[in-house]
């Protein structure tokens, strides 16, 4: 390779990296988008804030937690050795969260709860800013809502709001990986929001079923992240509730 390329390759990895540290710095990446703080529908109405890994409070890390057990059916008596490790990833300066508070008290609660601490977390999704396979993405690692809210259309609003929030910070893909048994959750990545199964997933690579028991969805939003994560893809055929729609 002659100085030239290893320059012009040397320089398109500082910009990605400078592209990842960039949008990883905001502070709220929801504040330029005031009208998805709210979602009022189908009887329910919550309000969503930003929150990051490593200024958890205890509360909040009780409220991931007990959430978190929505996967325990999907790991069976792989679920102690998981959940430890989805508790160490979830207090990773890295994390980044967008937090579903349910409103009880009418609308000042909006303006008040998250001062008062009055409104409890119904749900919440982890994401990051990363590299994948030298593309940069936001990998969704977890979306986990109480049971009682799922099914009312706050799933599927939060996977927009992903998207806006990956696109305003010029990732070039969204990457989320599905338990296998997770049908319901396959559905309404693949069926209803359009993702992928990626050439990076498990199952591309031929691995037996004993040793992956997951698949890496994707949704590319330029051609050369398409190239790289969804290469040799046909038609469509880290964890995520089984009804989040």
């Amino acid at each position: 390779m002659d100085s030239k390329n290893r320059r012009k390759i040397l320089e398109k990895k500082k910009k990605i990296h400078d592209l990842i540290k960039r949008a990883s710095s905001i502070l709220d990446p929801l504040s330029p988008f005031d009208s998805f703080r709210r979602y009022t529908k189908n009887d329910l109405s919550v309000y969503l804030e930003s929150g990051r890994g490593d200024r958890l409070s205890s509360s909040l890390k009780q409220h991931i937690r007990k959430l978190l057990k929505n996967m325990e059916g999907f790991y069976g008596s792989n679920w102690p050795l998981q959940a430890k490790v989805k508790r160490t990833e979830m207090t990773s300066p890295d994390a980044r969260y967008i937090f579903v508070r349910e409103l009880r008290y009418g609308s000042k609660a909006y303006e008040t709860a998250s001062k008062e601490g009055c409104d409890q977390i119904t749900g919440f999704v982890h994401y990051r800013f990363t590299l994948e396979e030298e593309v940069p993405v936001l990998y969704v690692y977890e979306i986990q809502l109480e049971s009682r809210i799922q099914g009312k259309g706050l799933g599927e609003f939060l996977m927009q709001l992903i998207e806006l929030i990956a696109s305003k910070n010029k990732m070039s893909a969204i990457v989320l990986t599905v338990q296998t048994s997770n049908a319901l959750a396959m559905t309404f990545y693949m069926s209803k929001l359009g993702y992928r199964i990626s050439s990076i997933s498990p199952s591309k690579a031929n691995l037996p079923n004993f040793l992956a028991k997951y698949e890496i969805l994707c949704k590319t939003f330029d051609s050369e992240a398409k190239s790289v994560l969804e290469k040799n893809d046909g038609e469509p055929t880290r964890d995520c509730v089984s009804t989040v729609e």
